[in-house]
């Protein structure tokens, strides 16, 4: 049979080179085999006209590059040394024949028949970050560290495929760190898939922090299914790379199930950054809350697309859904599109969208009471922030991001606002 010609001899050739290197299970031959025949089929989606989902972002700067996949595993980088959080930490393994929860489950919820990211990162399944909690366990904690390889000098930039699988039993309580990184001062690109899987009355609390430089790329996609009663969290913070896209949806599939989305992000200079969230009310009384917030400087972009769909079946449904920035630039962009999609009678649903700067008269306020004007702005930038940081329960986590997202903010680029 006549193969197809690869639309990305790069990945192409990495992908020969890892398929042939040894063994793998022969589920997991599968499951690459699909994902490379599905992203050589749908290729990246360079085109944005007719295309919704990426109508207001650009993913040329990704195609464009030729990025090598690291065969070799990532060691310790001693000049990125991640955060210690204090709980255990979960190291990504290679699949074995014999590892049922993976066979049955890895696959089941990411979207390859029509995302050529989730495609690509099956395609390069190798190493994968499994979690569990057994049924009506008592709360477990584990931190999930995905860091992109130093590369040698002329060696082109990497491309990394973190893979998470999290699935919590009956009645368990499991808490899951997600955190991305990598060298501080070089290019690469992280194409990172996860799913999570709640059994019925799980509760599942979810934190994921995209925390690169300036000069790198990520493309992260999230699939959420939840059964009856499950409580799902999810708190997701985003700064510094190039370009970002956080594709997250969330299956309300069985009665009683809720499930509590919030996000912060923070953009500088020409950084683009793109949320695409999306909750699905499959199963009658269930509950959503969808909070997003972004601070946008210098001449960056940011993208909110939030949908709730209300199925027909889902009465009693309760959904909120929410999306505020601010602008501390008057070259910052926000393009926000919350939407309802309703096709039941008996719910109560809203959702609202603001942008704008920082209140004059309230820096006025301040100003007046002894605080000069750099002082001023950081509180109140700090408290329009500090909501959703409230929302991460584990101590040490919130206190990074507190610290994290205070260095990051620059006081010298505040608008200079007058009463």
């Amino acid at each position: 049979m006549t193969q197809p010609i690869a639309r990305h001899p790069q990945y192409a050739a990495d992908h020969q080179t890892l398929t042939a290197a040894g063994p793998a299970p022969d589920w997991l031959a599968r499951l690459r085999a699909q994902g490379w025949q599905q992203f050589n089929a749908l290729g990246l989606p360079t085109a944005r006209r007719g295309n919704e989902r990426w109508k207001y972002t650009s993913i040329a700067p990704i195609a464009r590059i030729q990025f090598a996949y690291p065969f070799t595993p990532a060691a310790a980088d001693p000049e990125n040394p991640q955060p210690d959080f204090g709980y255990p930490q979960t190291q990504p393994a290679i699949p074995t024949e014999n590892n049922d929860a993976l066979r049955q489950h890895l696959g089941a919820l990411a979207p390859i028949n029509h995302d050529g990211f989730a495609a690509l990162n099956t395609a390069f399944l190798q190493d994968i970050a499994l979690i569990q909690s057994p049924s009506d366990s008592p709360p477990l904690t584990a931190v999930v560290h995905h860091a992109a390889p130093p590369t040698a000098a002329g060696d082109p930039p990497a491309a990394i495929h973190p893979r998470t699988l999290i699935i919590a039993a009956p009645n368990s309580r499991l808490t899951v760190i997600e955190t991305y990184s990598g060298p501080p001062d070089q290019r690469y690109f992280a194409n990172a898939v996860t799913e999570i899987i709640l059994d019925p009355g799980a509760q599942v609390d979810h934190y994921r922090l995209l925390n690169q430089n300036p000069a790198s790329f990520h493309i992260g996609v999230t699939r959420v299914r939840q059964a009856q009663d499950s409580a799902f969290s999810s708190a997701s913070f985003a700064l510094g790379t190039a370009l970002a896209r956080n594709d997250f949806a969330v299956t309300l599939n069985g009665p009683g199930a809720s499930c509590h989305l919030n996000g912060l992000y923070y953009t500088a200079h020409d950084q683009h950054i793109d949320n695409l969230i999306s909750i699905d009310h499959a199963q009658p009384h269930g509950t959503s809350r969808l909070n997003y917030k972004g601070i946008l400087n210098g001449h960056s972009r940011a993208v909110f697309g939030g949908e709730v769909i209300v199925q027909p079946n889902a009465q009693k449904s309760d959904a909120q859904q929410t999306d505020k920035n601010l602008l501390l630039s008057k070259d910052a962009e926000i393009d926000s599109k919350p939407s309802l999609l309703i096709y039941a009678d008996d719910v109560q649903c809203s959702h609202g969208a603001t942008a704008g700067q920082i209140d004059p008269q309230t820096l006025f306020y301040l100003r007046s009471r002894g605080l000069d004007l750099p002082a001023a702005s950081r509180m109140l930038v700090s408290a329009f922030a500090r909501e959703i940081i409230d929302t991460v329960k584990p101590h040490t986590l919130r206190q990074y991001l507190d610290s994290l997202f205070d260095r990051s903010i620059t006081v010298k680029t505040l608008p200079i606002a007058q009463p």
